[in-house]
């Protein structure tokens, strides 16, 4: 590979320009780089590639005909949708996978974790869809095997999971493990056995709020440190956080911190969303994503994982610049945690996944989510 100098560009952290010498997929120590393809980043922030800690690939009609959203506002209502329309619109459709693929990596997103959905009627040909339109594609994408349309309540789905586990998808996830299928310690001993038995992680949507999602979310945090899950275990949504009181919340920050639990939210609608500021005080991992895309859930969002940032940002009513740049870090190095990334980041030895945008700050960079002026995968340029 021809060695790359990213010239005065402003890495993310750093108070001036540094050069970046790029050098067989990854970050160089500087020196000398003779014959190197050379990219003026003046006037650019640097940062590492984006990363979409939670979305849901396989559910996507992003780049197909414009449909109308034809659920009601209910958790149930959504679910019923889903199940009811998704042969009709040909979902999973690999061509749509691919188009929303494609865009993610043309705004610097190098990372996807995406929950597909497994049940008895859809199979794995969800897992299926993703791996053939991630295929070939310049973009490290991870699935969990999602059960969607209840675990314990749509028989069939636990062996499903297991047999997603065994072909090789990366997590397994719960959901509503209360809500859904009203049995909470059945589920979560069920999705446990499994992430402890195929070390696989674990990415539980848990949208149950107040006292009944707190409770899911303590014993989400016993078995993690029971089964030594550190840095395995994921809580997506989290709502109950944001509608507790602040002792109860701070009781619960501090059990994740302890058990090395992250949280990933997409801060979507007017859905309540944890408190990122006090999570990330207490050393907690967050992590961001867009939740669905243009499907049968909902209507909006465009796969921009910096636009995404913004609206985490805005929901969290963060103003500052160093308030700002905690939603960013969310879509960044708090993913990469969550995701169990390694070599991950802007020093020499991590993988060369970048991405540059014209911005004096990283905060103006969430804010304006400017085009992207460099998109980098491991060590290629892909976009410039």
């Amino acid at each position: 590979m021809t060695d790359v100098l990213l010239r005065g560009g402003r890495p993310w952290g750093r108070d001036a320009p540094a050069d970046i010498l790029v050098r067989d997929g990854r970050i160089a120590p500087a020196g000398p780089a003779p014959g190197a393809q050379v990219i003026d980043l003046a006037g650019q922030i640097v940062l590492p590639g984006l990363v979409e800690a939670h979305c849901h690939l396989d559910k996507t009609l992003y780049g197909g005909p414009w449909t109308p959203h034809s659920a009601d506002d209910t958790l149930g209502g959504r679910i019923g949708n889903d199940l009811a329309r998704r042969a009709e619109l040909g979902v999973p459709s690999v061509e749509r996978i691919g188009t929303l693929l494609r865009r993610m990596i043309s705004c610097g997103t190098t990372h996807v974790r995406t929950h597909t959905d497994i049940d008895p009627e859809v199979g794995l040909r969800g897992v299926a869809a993703v791996r053939e339109a991630a295929s070939g594609l310049p973009v490290d994408v991870t699935q969990v095997a999602f059960p969607q349309h209840g675990l314990l309540t749509n028989p069939g789905t636990a062996e499903l999971l297991e047999e997603a586990l065994k072909d090789g998808v990366e997590a397994v996830g719960g959901l509503d493990p209360a809500g859904i299928d009203r049995d909470p310690v059945r589920h979560l001993d069920l999705i446990f056995a499994l992430a402890e038995r195929y070390g696989a992680h674990l990415d539980i949507h848990l949208h149950d709020g107040g006292s009944l999602g707190a409770w899911e979310l303590e014993l989400i945090t016993e078995r993690t440190q029971v089964l030594g899950l550190r840095g395995r275990v994921t809580v997506s949504h989290a709502y109950a956080l944001g509608q507790i009181d602040d002792a109860h919340a701070g009781r619960l920050t501090q059990g994740f911190a302890e058990a090395g639990v992250a949280v990933a939210t997409a801060a979507v609608y007017s859905f309540p969303i944890p408190p990122v500021k006090r999570l990330r005080a207490a050393g907690v991992t967050v992590a961001c994503g867009h939740d669905g895309i243009r499907d049968l859930w909902g209507p909006y969002g465009g796969g921009d994982m910096l636009e995404r940032a913004m609206h985490l940002a805005y929901r969290s009513t963060f103003r500052r610049d160093e308030d700002i740049e905690l939603a960013l870090e969310a879509a960044t190095y708090g993913g990469a945690r969550a995701l169990g990334l390694r070599d991950y980041g802007l020093e020499p030895g991590d993988r060369a996944d970048l991405t540059a945008v014209p911005a004096s700050a990283p905060a103006e960079a969430v804010v304006v989510h400017p085009a992207r002026t460099l998109v980098m995968k491991d060590g290629v340029v892909l976009h410039n």
